[in-house]
């Protein structure tokens, strides 16, 4: 593969990838506002000006200036080397380049600062981008003092609602057009624009439209200061506060990766923002997927429940042995319910209590009723791990809940074990044909039709609460980290399953989630080409 250096580091490049491409995918940062990775090259910013060494046996191509010089307390002629933008220059053979090696290249990112904040306003304390803003960081990197101009700045809007989930600040705006190529390229809805030219340019909605399509919070993603925030984040949290875990979007069956941020301190989820991972969402994520993130929290079953009421999980678990009584007369008359919302563990975990020791032959699969998708990232399929609930199941494939409600009323079933608590069919209907049975037992991690009607219905972690393996609908087995601690008397999905087991009297003997994945290999999907692998190295974007 051919190679160029940056500051004396040999690189490879691909056919037709620029300076900044080439390095971005090598992990070295090369200073930058408009460019990023999944969006077309706009040149505007210039903060990656860099100095390519012409070709041998060619002259450097020198531009003629005039330079001030304090001694003569006047601008005298001067040359210096023709600059170059990183993300607009391709790359060659051989091409060397200095990026951090060049005092022309400092003084011109110095310059880019300077002129980028002498209108920016210094509201670094409220903004909620402080923390994360490139014009903090590359100040310091790249400027490091005040500002010269003495006159008033020019004000522009502030605070104007774009939408149902934007606002914008014009008076932070660098005008990188970052958000307009992305709604006009990504999103397919070319609703941004920009008005008027130099120091007193700004973003625009269309005329009569809002900003509200399903990709609204990338625009708030994408920008590289604080000019658009989301009102789902604005105000909520400061970044230093908060980690990071690099979790797996639950909100459909395309597996975004992504990192969901939360606050140690309070054991609160504040946002959901994308991972990149070209195989599967690139850099983006949809409005649907980065609000999801509050089902970690919301809507929870946080205590177990005997016939309703709260209970303590031995007492549950008591009385799920009480209202399982018989399972072991006649396996045919138990169904088993897998849950399309749980990760892989989880649902082995059931698979083997209900195939090894119950000997139960009827599986089901539970999950979230079929959604809006399109062609960019959302599919129609709301579950995180349906495909992965089949590959475990293998043959035959688990039936659809809604047949598991005629065969009650046709009396074929005296016992239902479930994970999950959603269902694709009327809630009222499950209800009662659930409430004819001799024992319903349920393992959820929120409240739903399942666990209503359930006799006893344990508590089980969320997604976030516990590390995970889901596959996606490409068949990717992906890992999704821990992030909050379990709350209420939560367990992990697997656990509960194991103690539910072992009060039924079989030897479940799942204490860690090592042995439940060591259980698992080889015939489960094991996350072999995980998001680690499949990622690029990281650098801003």
């Amino acid at each position: 593969m051919a190679t160029i250096k940056i500051d004396g580091r040999e690189i490879p490049f691909e056919q037709g990838d620029t300076i900044i491409k080439a390095a971005h995918r090598a992990g070295i940062d090369i200073p930058h506002y408009c460019w990023h990775p999944g969006l077309s090259v706009a040149a505007n910013c210039r903060m990656c000006l860099v100095e390519v060494a012409p070709p041998p046996g060619r002259p450097a191509l020198q531009l003629d200036i005039l330079r001030w010089d304090p001694e003569k307390k006047d601008y005298v002629p001067a040359r210096k080397p023709k600059l170059v933008p990183a993300c607009q220059q391709a790359c060659a053979p051989g091409m060397e380049v200095l990026s951090e090696g060049s005092d022309h290249v400092e003084e011109a990112r110095g310059a880019v600062q300077e002129l980028l904040l002498l209108n920016h306003p210094v509201d670094c304390p409220i903004c909620d981008q402080a923390g994360e803003c490139r014009l903090q960081d590359y100040w310091l990197e790249h400027q490091g003092t005040g500002k010269r101009m003495q006159q008033e700045v020019v004000h522009k809007p502030k605070a104007v609602v774009f939408g149902p989930t934007i606002v914008y600040d014009a008076e932070r705006c660098i005008v990188c057009t970052r958000c307009v190529r992305f709604t006009a390229e990504i999103a397919k809805d070319p609703i941004l624009s920009v008005r008027e030219r130099g120091n007193l340019n700004e973003i625009v909605v269309s005329p009569d439209r809002e900003l509200d399509h399903d990709y609204t919070l990338m625009t708030e993603h994408v920008c590289p200061v604080g000019a658009l925030t989301s009102k789902d984040f604005r105000f909520k949290a400061r970044v230093w506060f908060l980690r990071s875990a690099r979790t797996i979007c639950q909100g459909c069956a395309t597996g975004c990766n992504a990192y969901l941020d939360y606050d140690p301190r309070t054991n609160t989820p504040h946002r959901h923002r994308p991972r990149d991972n070209e195989e599967v969402n690139k850099y983006w994520m949809c409005d649907e997927g980065m609000l999801s993130y509050k089902r970690a929290v919301e809507g929870r079953l946080g205590a177990a429940l005997v016939g309703g009421e709260d209970a303590s999980l031995e007492d549950a678990l008591a009385a799920a042995k009480d209202q399982l009584a018989g399972i072991k007369d006649d396996p045919a008359r138990v169904a088993v319910v897998l849950s399309a919302q749980h990760s892989n563990e989880d649902n082995y975990a059931l698979l083997t209590l209900a195939k090894t020791f119950i000997g139960a032959k009827d599986l089901y699969v539970s999950g979230r009723p079929l959604g809006r998708g399109d062609e960019i990232l959302m599919s129609e399929d709301k579950n995180p791990n349906t495909l992965g609930v089949m590959q475990l199941a293998n043959a035959p494939a688990p039936k659809p809940i809604a047949a598991l409600f005629d065969a009650i009323k046709a009396g074929k079933y005296s016992f239902v074990i479930a994970l999950g608590a959603e269902i694709e069919v009327e809630a009222k209907d499950a209800e009662s044909a659930l409430s004819k049975l001799k024992g319903v037992v349920t393992i959820a991690a929120h409240d739903g039709p399942l666990a209503r009607a359930a006799h006893v219905a344990l508590p089980a972690t969320a997604w976030a609460e516990q590390d995970g393996t889901y596959v996606n609908r490409q068949g990717l087995a992906q890992k999704s980290e821990r992030a909050l601690k379990a709350r209420g008397d939560a367990r992990p999905g697997w656990e509960l399953v194991s103690k539910l087991g072992k009060e039924l009297g079989y030897a479940m003997t799942f204490k860690t989630l090592a042995e439940v994945r060591r259980a698992m290999t080889p015939e489960a999907p094991a996350p072999s080409r995980d998001a680690d692998r499949a990622a690029k190295p990281e650098v801003s974007a």
